[in-house]
């Protein structure tokens, strides 16, 4: 039952359409998500003594964390250091960072690494020595990425956590989607709703109350067609904290990697990761007639920043009237693909392609997101009692683009510094129940399941690696249709001829595609207003970054009438988030959202409806 006074999405009087919860567990912090971020977090949460719940949307050692192939970025090497490693994120995030979260990022990095290999994570060592074997990959001008398994670093880390975990005897839900947030009669967090996919224990909507929550939900990659990222990334956790009123930005900041493995050019859904290691040891980024093209390109080659890759082989694939460029290792030789590359071999094989003995066709695929929902320092979000860590983050770690192997790092130093948050917050014991009035949630109209395949052509077509201003304007104008025809829909009198679509009952496939389209919406905003190109954003009709008119960010929120409020910082620095668990300090923060028929908005506020 939901205690008094609690209501879901009271941010924005907004939830999914869903049963009432059938079930509910009580803890101190629940964290949704079984990554690096998601069970770091959940484990040191649980060492100090706090009753911590793991919600996770597969199985616990199936987050995105176990994708991960090229390692983890720390200053480990002999002769680097943490400023070296803070000067080439700096650069890679192309005026958009948060300086002082890098400082953490990069200064903490060392020894939360070593902490993992505490845990039991077991990184690769160089042949006939116990030192650890680093690597280089695209803007590192240092070998500092640590790794595993050759190609496998996060399915060895993520072994060493779930392993971990188990041995902690942490209480999980698995195969869990994660719905909406909880909050009591303050707008303060009070817990989640979540439906259970299965039979176990628990099954069908529930709900775990805690006065702390930790979203460690991965990212969004299936808002396009082909990406990296598996299955599950559906941007839940952007959703959820939209529609509880958080702040989200640098959304328009995705990040798609140059070399995912080209399957042909109607490949949908997850597509195969040739890492950044591979040309970090050596490989060459060829077209058709065997030419390196990122020679002169920049000075780091093929291992120039991930967003300057990628416009690379886009170029040069339209000059040559194709769609993908070569990536060829093979001088390499059998052997070194056999042993240090496996997973890789494994999967080009898999496709017909033998990378030993032929070049490996490669095309830009969406990858991460750089921005998502927006914290400070300790993790906390601008709702009291909610977290995020991890590529649901916006931390300000990756600015405009993303420096490679910093995102597992990310997750480890984040999640640690969330945990401390918790522990040393007494305002994370559970509340006593409270009896003010909560505003009755409104619920979201859902979008029939197959709405995600129209969503991901439409995201593609319109907002992938090369934006304009007439393809995001198409795509926002598709984006308002599948939301109005949802409307239509839901609203059809009984009797009223059935869509020829499944109709949108709440179910995992309604909610996935209504969170789909939310975020599609928010990226495609911050799109359309960044008239410049700058990291992994790239606009053919703005082709130059303009730091006097676009150094600065997007902090975007939901207002109750489903339109979207887009504010826009005066500089690249964010304002503070929202901490106070003191509704009028919260109130004194949080800009009322406007009414739905005011006439005009401050310079830097605008809404989209």
């Amino acid at each position: 039952m939901t205690p008094t006074g609690t209501t879901t999405g009271a941010g924005t009087g907004i939830r999914l359409t869903a049963p009432a919860p059938g079930w509910s567990i009580e803890a101190d912090v629940v964290v949704v998500g079984s990554g690096v971020a998601g069970l770091t977090a959940a484990l040191r949460c649980a060492a100090a003594g706090r009753r911590t719940v793991v919600v996770t949307k597969a199985r616990l050692d199936d987050g995105s964390t176990r994708w991960a192939q090229g390692g983890i970025a720390a200053a480990l090497g002999e002769g680097d250091t943490p400023e070296q490693h803070l000067d080439d994120t700096l650069v890679a995030g192309a005026g958009l960072c948060d300086e002082a979260a890098v400082r953490a990022l990069v200064t903490e990095g060392p020894d939360a690494v070593h902490r993992l290999i505490a845990a039991g994570a077991r990184f690769d060592t160089a042949p006939g020595s116990d030192e650890m074997a680093l690597t280089r990959e695209g803007g590192h001008h240092r070998r500092r990425i640590a790794h595993a398994g050759g190609d496998a670093t996060g399915a060895e880390i993520s072994r060493a956590l779930v392993e971990a975990a188990r041995a902690a005897g942490l209480r999980t839900v698995e195969n869990a989607l994660v719905l909406d947030l909880l909050t009591d009669g303050e707008g303060r967090t009070s817990g989640v709703t979540l439906h259970v996919m299965g039979e176990g224990q628990h099954d069908g909507v529930g709900a775990v109350h805690a006065p702390a929550v930790v979203l460690a939900t991965g990212g969004m990659g299936q808002v396009f067609s082909a990406t990296t990222n598996p299955a599950v990334s559906t941007g839940d956790g952007v959703a959820l904290a939209l529609r509880a009123g958080a702040e989200v930005s640098d959304l328009e900041f995705v990040q798609f990697h140059p070399t995912v493995l080209y399957l042909g050019a109607d490949a949908e859904g997850q597509q195969p990761l040739i890492s950044e290691a591979v040309r970090g040891e050596g490989a060459h980024l060829v077209d058709a007639d065997g030419v390196r093209f990122m020679v002169g390109q920049h000075e780091l080659a093929e291992l120039a920043p991930r967003d300057i890759v990628a416009k690379a082989i886009m170029r040069r694939a339209h000059e040559q009237g194709t769609d993908h460029m070569y990536l060829d290792g093979r001088h390499f030789g059998a052997e070194m693909w056999e042993h240090r590359f496996p997973t890789i071999l494994a999967a080009c094989r898999s496709h017909g392609i033998d990378p030993v003995s032929e070049p490996i066709p490669i095309a830009p695929a969406a990858h991460h997101a750089s921005g998502g929902v927006r914290t400070d320092l300790r993790g906390r979000t601008t709702v009291p009692g909610l977290y995020a860590c991890g590529e649901v983050a916006c931390t300000g770690v990756h600015g405009a683009n993303r420096l490679a192997s910093n995102s597992l790092l990310e997750g480890l130093v984040f999640a640690e510094r969330i945990a401390a948050d918790i522990v040393a917050d007494a305002a994370t014991a559970p509340p006593s129940p409270t009896t003010s009035p909560a505003p009755a949630p409104a619920t979201l109209r859902l979008l029939a399941p197959g709405t995600r395949t129209a969503v991901q052509r439409i995201m593609t077509a319109g907002a992938g690696v090369l934006r304009s201003a007439e393809g995001l304007a198409r795509a926002a104008a598709e984006l308002d249709r599948l939301h109005r025809e949802a409307t239509e829909r839901s609203g059809a009198p009984e009797g009223a001829e059935a869509p020829a679509d499944k109709p949108p009952v709440p179910g995992v496939e309604a909610w996935e595609a209504t969170n789909l389209l939310c975020v599609a919406r928010v990226l495609v905003a911050a799109a359309q207003r960044r008239e410049e190109t700058r990291g992994c954003h790239w606009r053919e009709d703005h082709p130059d970054r303009d730091d006097a008119s676009w150094r600065r960010h997007f902090r975007i929120t939901l207002d109750a009438d489903r339109a979207l409020t887009v504010r826009t910082t005066t500089t690249a620095a964010f304002p503070a988030t929202v901490t106070a668990p003191d509704p009028a300090a919260a109130d004194a923060h949080r800009p009322p959202p406007p009414a739905p028929s005011e006439p005009s908005l401050s310079p830097d506020t605008e809404r989209t409806p």
